[in-house]
């Protein structure tokens, strides 16, 4: 578990706080035994977004460049890694933070929970926000959100997407854990696969995302977890996973 641990700065995406998210999301990540990341925040917001005080006209192009580099590295390495990254959300996820949400693989979001993209209030449009956001959501649920700034609730979240689950505040740690418990029944190195394929073939077209899912379906089956799950299915008994 990865905890956002700023509450003072509304767990803003500073660089420090990016820097150590990275460092964090990378440590142990070849670790057999590591098989889910969850990342929580501490205090009513999740994530503001970048903090704008790293924006301001006092800092040169560089800086700004720097923040925007690394943010879009982190988000995308989130899909990357190997185990499945779950988003443990209980407050205001803004701009930044709820690209965060966005670019997780699962999201479990308390009934208090909301998300928004308000750039454009302050004159910044959320553009990288965006990327998330519109891979997440209907292309005109995504633009509403991007050109008003206004929020999305838990449930209209849940109702488009952006979440997997919403549930009570005092449930929260409690489905996050039993989704967690579930994923690591399963074959860390066919996750992995899977997981790697999903974002590979999800932005190509019908024939090629079937060509790529053919070839990685046989490949599956070299994996030594692949031909374990098949005989214990076929024997009536519990895969021993290798992972």
């Amino acid at each position: 578990t990865i905890v956002l641990n700023n509450p003072r700065r509304r767990n803003a995406l500073s660089l420090p706080m990016l820097q150590s998210l990275r460092r964090d999301l990378l440590h142990d990540v070849k670790s057999r035994e590591l098989r889910v990341i969850v990342i929580a925040a501490k205090g009513p917001v999740f994530c503001s977004g970048h903090d704008l005080k790293e924006l301001s006209s006092e800092d040169d192009v560089k800086q700004h460049s720097q923040v925007f580099e690394l943010c879009a590295e982190v988000m995308t390495l989130i899909q990357k890694l190997p185990v499945p990254v779950i988003a443990k959300v209980n407050g205001l996820a803004t701009a930044a933070g709820c690209q965060l949400v966005a670019s997780c693989d699962i999201a479990v979001a308390s009934e208090k929970s909301q998300f928004a993209t308000p750039g454009v209030n302050i004159g910044l449009f959320c553009s990288t926000p965006a990327v998330a956001l519109g891979r997440s959501l209907p292309r005109k649920v995504a633009l509403e959100m991007l050109f008003t700034g206004e929020p999305l609730s838990a449930h209209e979240a849940l109702m488009h997407g952006l979440v997997s689950k919403v549930v009570p505040e005092d449930k929260l740690e409690e489905e996050t854990m039993k989704i967690s418990q579930k994923i690591c029944e399963s074959s860390k190195s066919v996750l992995a696969l899977g997981k790697a394929t999903f974002y590979r073939q999800i932005t190509q077209d019908l024939d090629t995302a079937y060509k790529i899912t053919t070839k990685v379906m046989v490949d599956n089956l070299t994996l030594r977890d692949g031909q374990e799950g098949i005989e214990a299915f076929v024997q009536k008994r519990k895969p021993v996973w290798s992972h």
